[in-house]
């Protein structure tokens, strides 16, 4: 973006999708997946600091972790696709190591839990939406995994729900530099505005 970003804190949520050990950590049955692109940009550092900065700020913190029940019975029983890829490495199951939100961005007192998320969409199994206009959030800001999969399949839905979206451009990792880049190049600027962090934290420093 070039232009200055404003932001009001009290109108604005930062949804953390799928910041667990599955992706992030060592051991993580899709870690060494997303690790490349992790490393290129740093983006879990990035996290951390503006999720602490914005915390400070007032912005609302939402975590939108995904899990499924041992077996995957939430699922089809002939799963395909990404999803697929889950059920067949035993991933995200509730209750797991693999499933937990890393620690270096444990829920604090104050951010919220969004439970339910099944799918790639986190709007699609969730309350998602009626917690934001319940507080009255019109700014959503993504971060997570993956950038071209559920990150964008959300940025989608809350374009289309009316929410004015930024997406994090590094704060976000894929399983592939190509899709990454791909859809942060081509996707992102149709449905969101595309950001860095430290321009969020500027404008929320600046409020």
């Amino acid at each position: 973006m070039s232009e200055t970003l404003h932001l009001d804190p009290a109108t604005t949520a930062i949804v953390l999708i799928e910041f667990q050990n599955e992706f992030t950590s060592d051991g993580g049955v899709l870690h060494q997946a997303v690790a490349p692109v992790m490393e290129k940009t740093g983006m879990l550092a990035r996290t951390v600091a503006l999720v602490d900065a914005a915390r400070a700020a007032g912005v609302t913190i939402m975590h939108a972790p995904i899990t499924f029940a041992p077996g995957y019975t939430e699922l089809s029983r002939h799963p395909y696709g990404i999803l697929k890829g889950v059920v067949d490495g035993n991933a995200f199951v509730k209750g797991t190591w693999g499933a937990a939100i890393v620690d270096e961005l444990t829920p604090d007192e104050g951010d919220i839990l969004i439970e339910g998320k099944r799918g790639l969409d986190t709007f699609a199994s969730t309350n998602l939406d009626f917690i934001l206009r319940s507080r009255g959030i019109r700014t959503v800001i993504l971060a997570g995994f993956l950038t071209n999969c559920c990150v964008e399949s959300t940025m989608r839905s809350a374009y289309e729900n009316g929410y004015r979206v930024i997406t994090l451009t590094d704060c976000v990792a894929a399983t592939s530099a190509e899709e990454h880049d791909n859809a942060i190049a081509y996707d992102y600027p149709m449905f969101s505005l595309p950001t860095e962090a430290a321009t969020v934290r500027s404008a929320l420093a600046g409020n």
